[in-house]
């Protein structure tokens, strides 16, 4: 079965950075948009950023371009989330996702597949 599994996430002051990776198996990962999600407690889930199936094309949330750098490995099956400049507002589980749309339009439909997520904690 197709499983989405994340790791990275943890503890880190406000201004450090952190990579998370989400490493997929049971399907074939080329043909699958990518994305992260996060969701901080209280709110609902929301989108982060996506990247297309070859890493051309990428699409971020508006209030985190800049910090956020999302990337593929399409050979090691894994995408990436590099966060930098990390604030106390970041703090969530931070989701990683697989659909068959494009990266701008991963925010507005839902994904085919979600993994477990990761926690990130940043403290002030």
């Amino acid at each position: 079965q197709v499983q989405l599994v994340e790791s990275g996430g943890g503890l880190v002051q406000a201004g450090g950075s952190l990579r998370l990776s989400c490493a997929a198996s049971g399907l074939t990962f080329s043909d699958y948009t990518m994305g992260w999600f996060r969701q901080a407690p209280g709110k609902e889930r929301e989108f982060v950023a996506a990247i297309n199936w070859n890493g051309v094309s990428t699409y971020y949330a508006d209030s985190l371009k800049g910090r956020f750098t999302i990337s593929r490995d399409n050979a090691k099956n894994t995408v990436y989330l590099q966060m930098n400049s990390l604030k106390v507002e970041d703090t969530a589980v931070y989701y990683c996702a697989a659909g068959i749309t494009t990266a701008r339009s991963m925010g507005a439909r839902p994904p085919n597949y979600w993994g477990q997520g990761t926690q990130v904690t940043v403290s002030s």
